[in-house]
């Protein structure tokens, strides 16, 4: 994945996310949760953050990506 990284999102290394991490947008507030995956683009449960599509933006806000930080619950 190419984000343009910032602290929340361990600058951007994807190696640093684990698969059930909680990634939540710093925008609105969105909170990712890879057990429930996303109804909207049709992203199934059991998706970690880092394998979501290219195109993928937050749901709520249109967000990117690199918008989104590691919420610590995993």
């Amino acid at each position: 994945m190419n984000y343009q990284g910032f602290e929340g999102s361990f600058m951007g290394d994807a190696s640093r996310i684990s698969d059930d991490a909680c990634l939540e947008c710093k925008i609105c507030w969105y909170v990712y949760d890879p057990a429930e995956g996303d109804d909207i683009e049709q992203i199934p449960p059991g998706t970690p953050f880092t394998q979501l599509p290219e195109h993928w933006r937050c749901p709520q806000c249109d967000g990117d990506k690199d918008q989104f930080m590691v919420t610590g619950k995993d």
